[in-house]
């Protein structure tokens, strides 16, 4: 790779770590949080599924009205929201203010990440597309293994609200990192051509494959805290070397799943996602001892970045065969979140149910399953879509 599209992944990454921690820190702080405003644990986590579903309605909406404009000063732009919504975040003083500034944070995501997957993409060689959108995804894995334990960390020791000022000066500084390293590059098509992209039932099957997938996960994960307290007897100072140890298997997933993505993409989805579904089921009965629920959760952290890159690619290589399409890349941050925020709704239905918090591996692995269904039927759809094809042309 050449050094200039190195320093460019980099800059991309340092976003993506900077929204990576902002999304999923607050895993780990839901106690405080709830504490501070008299809530339930089940109803602060809708502050989890309420950013992810600012991201499924709003990404796709702003980059629509961006698509025209050129990537660099947008990617700015964006994360001068994510600065904002954090700022606001730190200085709540009630559950709605907090809840708006979450909302306003998650405004940015889903475009920058649509914005910065196909940029990553455009820097390197086709052959190479899976590891590229994987290197400026790994912000988000390096997030998970430093940036929220890190964050739970200082949100313990100095209070919740430090760590929402620590991230808006995180957003700063990827702002800065962008500036400095990202090259100019203009829009491509505009948005009307764009969204011709969404007749093609292949890329309706990918988003809502991708939606189920990262939903499996984040039904127990939303509820990480309590699931390891409560459930495995873990104490509440451990919750920061075991949201390291999760992270650490992401970053690992992440690699493992974009090198294997890139020499077959379909076939590394479904063996990820069979993986994941019985790491889920075994999650339900480990979580109820120490030593065996860390090594399923790292695990959990293994399978579930594994799909990442792959389904990422094939929801915009689903679009347009040169994963251009700038909508259906924004669209794919947002099946990824409607997931989280599936996953987090429905894993908290079951917990309210009082079923209680083991029960959430297998509201995931549900979702995973209807997820291994709908990948079934892309590789049907895209069959026959390829042999339609051949007919035409014989």
């Amino acid at each position: 790779m050449r050094p200039r599209s190195a320093l460019a992944l980099s800059a991309l990454a340092v976003g993506t770590f900077a929204l990576g921690m902002t999304e999923f820190v607050i895993t780990g702080l839901l106690p405080e949080i709830a504490a501070e405003f008299t809530v339930s644990i089940p109803t602060a986590g809708l502050l989890i599924s309420a950013y992810a579903l600012s991201v499924v309605i709003g990404g796709p909406l702003l980059t629509a009205l961006v698509a025209r404009r050129s990537r660099k000063p947008v990617l700015i732009a964006l994360l001068g929201f994510f600065v904002a919504g954090n700022l606001m975040s730190a200085v709540a003083t009630g559950f709605g203010l907090m809840m708006a500034g979450r909302i306003v944070a998650a405004l940015c995501h889903g475009s920058f990440i649509g914005i910065a997957t196909i940029v990553a993409a455009a820097l390197v060689r086709p052959e190479r597309r899976s590891s590229a959108i994987a290197a400026m995804l790994s912000g988000i894995t390096l997030a998970s293994v430093a940036g929220v334990p890190l964050g739970t960390l200082l949100g313990q020791q100095l209070g919740w609200r430090a760590t929402f000022w620590a991230m808006a000066l995180l957003g700063l500084a990827a702002a800065l990192a962008t500036a400095a390293f990202v090259p100019p590059m203009r829009a491509a098509a505009g948005a009307s051509a764009q969204w011709d992209a969404f007749r093609n039932p292949a890329v309706w099957l990918a988003l809502g494959m991708t939606a189920l997938a990262f939903g499996a996960v984040y039904a127990p994960f939303t509820y990480v805290a309590p699931l390891m307290t409560e459930v495995a007897g873990f104490g509440s100072g451990a919750m920061p070397w075991l949201l390291v140890l999760f992270g650490l298997g992401l970053v690992l997933g992440n690699v493992i799943g974009a090198r294997a993505a890139d020499h077959r993409l379909m076939g590394t989805i479904v063996t990820a996602s069979v993986a994941m579904l019985i790491v889920l089921v075994l999650f339900t009965w480990t979580s109820h001892s120490r030593v065996p629920a860390a090594v399923t959760l790292f695990a959990l952290g293994v399978v579930a970045y594994a799909t990442v890159p792959g389904l990422t690619t094939r929801v915009i290589t689903a679009a347009d065969g040169d994963g251009q399409n700038l909508i259906v890349s924004s669209a794919a941050v947002s099946a990824f979140n409607l997931g989280n925020a599936a996953g987090a709704y429905f894993g908290g239905r079951a917990i309210a149910a009082g079923w209680g918090f083991d029960s959430t591996p297998l509201v995931g692995a549900a979702m995973e399953v209807g997820a291994l269904v709908l990948a079934a039927l892309l590789v049907v759809t895209t069959r026959t879509r390829q042999t339609s094809r051949s007919v035409e042309v014989g």
